[in-house]
């Protein structure tokens, strides 16, 4: 059996741990034709890291070509919520809307605005901290580190930078757990069944909250969205909508996952820990090693647009598809030294944690700043925490992430 063959993000055990076989596939084959998926399967750092920002592909076709056209059926009907909520999605759309939609969004979703959040995030972060130590000593001595912390603490960031009100945060959170499913390249249709739902009520609700806005405005980003313009050009409230579910969504599946897989990782290296609790290392540095070594995001598509595309070595024609391998890219020994080792001092920014090209993640500041506020207040505050249980990954390959991550004070 060849490496290519024991690719099955259907198999618990290569879900558990899919780095064995995606180094032997990466060392035996740059790229290959996945029959299963209908797309070619790129494998190596240099080639996903340049196949992220050539134009000649993209992350739709339809703003060019019909579905016919690319031998693709026509959306199902089924899932109609979906579709409407990644209609105007910065992660799937192309120029020129992709321009003008992100030209608009960067006007209010600044570097600046984000430093701005800092002590809200580190208030945020103190005061969850404070309950999973209330919950670790009334209990057994351990606390879940997605439950009780990571997830509260990202949902709460993100709905305080667009103005949600903090009753509703939950929801939110079960929506975003619900349509992330629809990525997944295995998914059934019981999930696509809850992600549409899930769709269809988040989009009524943000519908609803933009109105209150537009009533009310205050100073936060979803009123900033509103109002936004560019020599005379606005969004519109599709528009607004689908860029403030994407924030939810992306940013907080992100965050969530990167301190899941990574914090496991850290509890599976006490050297490295130590590193952290020594002050040897910053938790800032510390994030870009959380973010390479076991990816949140595993897998990333794009369409072939224009002729004249060719993949170490392989041509690759108008209507093809490719899926970036994330998790074997940021393992390729070509690019990172020793990559499957853990190594928080390895501050190597430079990695594809965030993506590429004209869909680099817009909310990489605000990701790493949660993430190195929560790592540097978990270390202050645990600096002997340990596993309680081995814990284990959701059954999905596309996001990767954790069930729980329980730890023991």
């Amino acid at each position: 059996m060849s490496p290519t063959d024991r690719f099955d993000p259907a198999d618990p055990a290569f879900v558990a741990d899919p780095y064995p076989v995606l180094n032997e596939i990466r060392e035996s084959s740059p790229i290959w034709w996945n029959e299963r998926f209908g797309a070619w399967m790129v494998t190596r750092f240099d080639d996903v890291a340049t196949s992220l920002r050539d134009r000649r592909m993209g992350r739709a076709y339809t703003h060019r070509f019909t579905h016919a056209e690319f031998g693709q059926p026509e959306p199902d009907p089924r899932w109609s919520s979906f579709q409407e909520h990644d209609r105007w999605s910065l992660l799937s759309i192309e120029p020129p809307d992709h321009t003008r939609l992100r030209k608009l969004v960067q006007r209010v979703f600044t570097p600046r605005a984000v430093s701005s959040l800092r002590d809200s995030v580190t208030s945020f972060s103190s005061d969850l901290l404070d309950d999973c130590a209330r919950i670790a000593v009334s209990g057994d001595g351990t606390f879940d580190l997605l439950a009780d912390y990571a997830q509260p603490f990202s949902v709460a960031v993100i709905c305080s930078m667009l103005g949600v009100p903090h009753e509703d945060a939950r929801r939110l959170l079960d929506w975003s757990h619900d349509i992330v499913k629809m990525y997944e390249v295995a998914g059934d249709d019981d999930s696509k069944v809850r992600a549409d739902a899930a769709a269809g009520e988040y989009i009524t609700y943000t519908r609803d909250l933009i109105a209150r806005k537009r009533a009310s405005p205050d100073d936060l980003l979803l009123s900033q969205l509103i109002a936004v313009t560019d020599g005379g050009d606005t969004l519109t409230d599709d528009e607004i909508i689908c860029t403030a579910m994407v924030l939810v969504e992306a940013g907080h599946e992100a965050t969530v996952n990167t301190l899941g897989n990574g914090f496991r990782s850290l509890m599976h290296h006490r050297g490295e820990w130590e590193r952290l609790t020594s002050g040897d290392v910053a938790a800032d540095a510390a994030v870009e090693e959380l973010l390479r070594f076991d990816a949140p995001l595993q897998l990333f598509e794009r369409w072939v647009l224009d002729d004249g595309v060719e993949i170490a070595g392989q041509p690759i024609a108008v209507g093809e598809k490719i899926a970036m391998l994330f998790g074997s890219a940021q393992r390729d020994p070509r690019r990172f030294v020793d990559p499957d080792h853990f190594d928080i001092g390895r501050d190597d920014a430079a990695h594809i944690g965030f993506g590429g090209g004209i869909h680099f993640c817009i909310g990489a500041p605000l990701a790493r700043m949660e993430l190195a506020v929560s790592t540097a207040g978990l270390v202050d505050r645990f600096p002997h925490m340990e596993l309680a249980t081995e814990p284990e990954y959701h059954p999905t390959f596309v996001i990767r992430g954790l069930q729980e991550l329980r730890l023991k004070i």
